[in-house]
């Protein structure tokens, strides 16, 4: 029922710019009409469809009074439709977390979003690599050693049982970006330093070898709930960064089709 209802509501958005055929007052376009419109859709209008859809999900989940901007949201959504369809994430998981580094590490930048039931299951304070900067994040790196947080795409792994109690280890998906995450081992663990009493004291979060490290008290449960094969997205003011998972073009003729294939149910 709310995928129709999507369907109808991005179709009335569009209506006005796609010819369609005349509709009875008080009643849904027809099947037949629902399918002449999408059919005469350019790929801007797609775009627009997939952009109400997008801002639909964002509405619901109630993002905006939890801080997370609507384009960052965007772009980690469309990376996880990106890395689902080139089968690099179980097309089963619902899971997204964001972690939006152009936010101060004073203030909580990291959601655990659940897609499917639509309910932000935590949005939490999160520290970035000590290399990276000081209270705000300003410089990537993929370099071993360089105690800097990689940006980008991440696909979670497996946990295991380290230095910093429960952690889960991170596959990065961008060549050159994050590429090296394995081998750097930056992983999600919980900190100490990570904490709302750490910046009471210190006027600023702590800062990690890389890692994006969560408060130690609710460590387990996030790790838990993110592990084996979910998307992380870390996004950040880096203008060099670029990503395969950001390409719109596949996922708005996915999302298209997806409506046509709905209209055809109706």
């Amino acid at each position: 029922m709310l995928r129709t209802a999507i369907l109808l509501l991005t179709l009335s958005l569009l209506s006005f710019r796609t010819p369609v055929s005349p509709t009875i007052a008080g009643e849904n376009l027809s099947a037949k009409a629902h399918l002449t419109a999408l059919s005469g859709m350019t790929f801007e209008q797609k775009q627009l469809a997939f952009t109400e859809h997008v801002t639909q999900i964002y509405q619901e989940l109630s993002l905006k009074n939890q801080g997370l901007a609507l384009p960052v949201f965007q772009k980690a959504f469309v990376g996880l439709l990106n890395l689902k369809e080139q089968g690099l994430v179980p097309a089963s998981k619902s899971i997204l977390t964001v972690v939006d580094f152009t936010k101060s590490s004073n203030k909580k930048r990291m959601w655990v979003i659940d897609l499917a039931s639509k309910k932000v299951l935590m949005n939490t304070l999160v520290a970035h690599g000590r290399n990276t900067g000081n209270v705000k994040a300003e410089k990537f790196s993929n370099t071993p050693n360089s105690f800097m947080s990689s940006m980008g795409f991440y696909v979670t792994s497996h946990t295991y049982y380290g230095k910093h109690g429960l952690s889960l280890r991170l596959k990065g998906m961008d060549e050159g970006f994050n590429s090296n995450a394995m081998e750097r081992a930056i992983v999600v663990h919980g900190a100490d330093y990570a904490t709302d009493d750490f910046i009471k004291q210190y006027g600023r979060l702590g800062r990690s070898l890389g890692c994006p490290a969560v408060p130690t008290e609710i460590s387990k449960e996030l790790i838990e709930t993110i592990k084996d094969e979910t998307v992380l997205y870390v996004h950040s003011n880096d203008a060099s960064y670029t990503s395969d998972y950001l390409n719109m073009k596949p996922v708005v003729e996915n999302f298209a089709t997806e409506l046509t294939d709905m209209t055809v149910s109706i």
